[in-house]
């Protein structure tokens, strides 16, 4: 099999891509693969927004990049944040153009939300659904164009690389509906794979977050870089035995709510002056030291005193979720506690999202852009996938033609029928991994302690390498591969760290 351009992963950054070079150049072929339906991804969990400066009466770029800097521990790339956020707004009217909507009022002036660490409103969204919106927009946009396929239940396994040439020339696959193994040439490889939280005991993220492009990519020989950058997200809806976890999101307390503990008293302004509205990093910690002081399992989030007609319409559905649980919002508390929600570290990319593999991008949550230093900036993310997949198609439509048909030997075969024995054992392998990976490893945990668990985790991946049945070739067992590989990037970066700036070692 092959296609110009292969783009794995069907999200904000991959379909963006996609889109601009399949309009560009309509004579050439580009197949995006996801893992499983392509409306599944973290785009499409996203709550929260788009951060764009638009009211320059009352705003800025450089409040909106002084905002970031400051929420990024100063360690983000300057050049990077302004370039970024000074595309915002046309980056905006692009999906605008494309038929997706958002929040605005009977004059049309669009509604900004307000969220942690940002010092003006600038979010724009689309009720508490923006992600979703955006998803559903971008794969109808897809398509409708002739020359983009799409390849639903295809997982990639491994990238294939020509390592005299030091060059990315396609894709191994695994279609998990006929269990066969098929080799993919590409002259062009697009990582748009997302994150990698389901391999922590509490996250947010969709069952897809396996780590999979920070994986392969690391296989192939591409650099990785800042991996123990995970931030946690301080309000996801606690509940027993949850994996993933529901978010509550960052706008909510944007628009009031009050974060208190088992007594109903507010806490975390102990922590830092801006209380609820300070940054995830901050207000995560705060939780998490109110519940070492008190052995609770989590804390609550306090609507009651809110408009309850307006929050409704503008938060649905956390509104129907919440209802689901037989929490109601105007007089109930909502139990939560912080999970890992996004990757600021990742595949180590340049302005226009080049790999240090060539003929290898990466784009979104799977990249480290530089553009969130060590702490993200609440609704930064699919701006920034929109920004760098935008730079990366305007390199690829210039300089596809001047690169060589690349040669994989075709290779089809099925994988050996192991799946039902040995999916319980696959299934207590992850389980174990979640029980080692948590906040409090990362956060607060000794070199010692970090050490140990690392040797934990080199143990998994040694049984996963080459001891049957463990190494069975199925799709579960390509993903815990991955969430190890993955957990151990993220342990390692965490041990190595040197302080800097002042900032302790064990801090996101």
């Amino acid at each position: 099999m092959r296609t110009d351009i292969i783009v794995i992963g069907s999200g904000v950054a991959g379909l963006t891509f996609a889109i601009k070079v399949a309009e560009a150049r309509p004579e050439v072929s580009i197949m995006v693969i996801t893992k499983e339906d392509r409306n599944i991804s973290n785009t499409a969990q996203a709550q929260g927004g788009i951060a764009v400066v638009l009211d320059k009466t009352q705003d800025s770029f450089e409040l909106h990049i002084q905002d970031t800097l400051k929420a990024g521990r100063n360690l983000n790339d300057p050049e990077v944040v302004k370039m970024v956020i000074s595309q915002a707004p046309e980056r905006l009217l692009e999906l605008i153009g494309w038929g997706t909507s958002f929040d605005a009022s009977g004059s049309g002036k669009f509604e900004l939300g307000l969220e942690g660490g940002h010092s003006r409103r600038r979010i724009v969204h689309h009720r508490d659904l923006t992600g979703w919106e955006i998803q559903r927009k971008l794969v109808a946009k897809a398509s409708a164009l002739k020359n983009i396929s799409f390849n639903d239940h295809f997982f990639v396994t491994d990238l294939e690389t020509d390592p005299s040439e030091g060059t990315c020339t396609g894709v191994k696959v695994l279609d998990k509906k006929t269990g066969q193994l098929h080799k993919i040439a590409s002259k062009i490889t697009f990582l748009a794979t997302g994150g990698s939280g389901v391999l922590f005991g509490n996250t947010t993220n969709p069952s897809v977050a396996t780590g999979d492009g920070v994986a392969m990519a690391w296989r192939a020989g591409a650099e990785v870089k800042n991996m123990n950058y995970i931030q946690f997200h301080p309000t996801a809806l606690f509940e027993e035995n949850k994996h993933p976890l529901f978010l509550i999101s960052e706008a909510v307390r944007g628009f009031g709510a009050y974060l208190v503990n088992q007594k109903g008293n507010r806490f975390v302004f102990k922590s830092d002056a801006r209380g609820e509205l300070a940054t995830r990093d901050v207000v995560s910690e705060a939780i998490v030291k109110e519940l070492k002081n008190s052995g609770e399992k989590h804390v609550f989030l306090d609507c009651r005193h809110l408009d309850h007609r307006t929050f409704k319409s503008e938060f649905p559905t956390i509104v129907s979720y919440c209802s689901s649980l037989g929490i109601d919002t105007r007089i109930h508390l909502i139990p939560v506690v912080p999970a890992a929600h996004y990757q600021c570290g990742g595949i180590q990319v340049d302005q226009q999202a080049r790999t240090s593999i060539k003929n290898l991008f990466a784009s979104g949550e799977c990249a480290h852009t530089g553009l969130h230093g060590a702490n993200r900036l609440a609704s930064n993310s699919l701006l920034e996938a929109l920004v760098f997949s935008h730079e990366a198609s305007k390199v690829v439509i210039e300089e596809l033609d001047s690169i060589a048909e690349p040669s994989i030997k075709k290779q089809n075969f099925l994988l050996r029928e192991e799946e039902e024995c040995d999916g319980e054992i696959i299934l207590s392998l992850k389980q174990r991994l979640n029980e080692i990976m948590t906040y409090e490893l990362l956060q607060a945990a000794s070199k010692k302690e970090k050490t140990e668990a690392f040797e934990q985790l080199q143990l998994l991946q040694d049984m996963l390498e080459n001891y049957p049945p463990f190494n069975s070739g199925t799709v579960p067992f390509f993903e815990l591969r991955n969430m190890v590989q993955t957990s151990i990037l993220i342990l390692k970066d965490a041990i190595d760290m040197v302080p800097k700036r002042g900032i302790p070692q064990n801090i996101f």
